[in-house]
């Protein structure tokens, strides 16, 4: 009569083990979502992490997107989200990747950022390049992001008051754009924030350095020292010094060998950056 009772034991443990294994298994697939942003209709990936919510959540802003010439050398930005996604979603956090307009799966729905800019520096010059990157962040691709952001505070499974955002290269100035008008994110994290545009642009500087001074929740500024410009973590880390505000700035040793790796940081140096992330993430969204 034993027998039976062990084996319906052994039964119960598989199952339950594999429930758990499926469970995790699902964290690494993401969902496919459509976000409204004015009259465009954008496209994001979705991961949730295992277990019963409400969860914290990330917002990622990416870059400002690839040329035809960046994609065929790169790859498509779909790659990116695929390495990020299923980590912050082992971590505990609904992590939502939106395509802002013109890139990855938001392909047909507008033109991005880098081709607009390309074809106004093409046309005019440094200087009408700078205004319109500007204008951009402040406008357009800021829409995108409030959208973004809206969506994913709205989700039944998201803590809408445990949210925090994380922008690399061109989406790490949209982030703090973001947070300086979004007083109740939990935290900022940015990878290569400006650094292409730091040294080519005074307005962004200008821009950057006065939202700095703004923004309520924790800036953690992260570059890898092959990065194009460190003075993009710098300057505001030596800023948020001057206010008396908590100023964590992290530079890593270098990821590969010109500074197109060294940008790339947040896809290529997991494995440095990830302990110092989310020890500020589970700091502040944790409690």
């Amino acid at each position: 009569m034993a027998k039976p009772h062990i084996s319906g034991l052994v039964a119960l443990l598989l199952t339950s083990m594999f429930a758990i294994i499926a469970e995790s298994r699902a964290s690494d697939v993401p969902q496919t979502v459509e976000v409204r942003s004015g009259t465009l209709t954008l496209r994001a990936l979705l991961w949730r992490p295992p277990g019963k919510g409400p969860f914290p959540a990330i917002l990622l802003n990416h870059g400002s997107g690839r040329s035809r010439e960046e994609l065929e050398r790169l790859g498509p930005y779909e790659q990116q989200a695929n390495i990020l996604g299923p980590v912050f979603a082992r971590h505990g956090y609904v992590f939502f990747y939106l395509f802002r307009r013109g890139v990855g799966l938001s392909a047909n729905q507008g033109i991005n950022a880098v081709e607009v800019m390309n074809s106004e520096f093409a046309a005019h010059g440094q200087d009408a390049r700078n205004t319109l990157q500007l204008r951009l962040l402040e406008n357009e691709e800021m829409s995108d992001a409030l959208s973004g952001l809206a969506f994913l505070r709205a989700l039944p499974e998201v803590d809408a008051r445990d949210v925090a955002t994380i922008g690399h290269s061109f989406g790490g100035s949209l982030t703090l754009l973001l947070a300086e008008r979004e007083p109740n994110l939990r935290a900022v994290v940015i990878f290569s924030g400006a650094g292409y545009s730091w040294d080519r642009s005074a307005p962004l500087r200008a821009r950057f350095l006065d939202a700095v001074a703004h923004v309520t929740a924790p800036i953690f500024f992260i570059h890898a020292a092959n990065d194009f410009s460190l003075s993009a973590g710098k300057a505001p880390d030596a800023r948020l010094e001057q206010l008396g505000r908590p100023h964590p700035l992290k530079l890593c040793p270098p990821v590969g060998h010109p500074p197109e790796d060294g940008h790339s940081f947040l896809y290529l140096g997991m494995n440095t950056w990830e302990p110092d992330v989310f020890a500020l993430l589970d700091e502040r969204m944790r409690k």
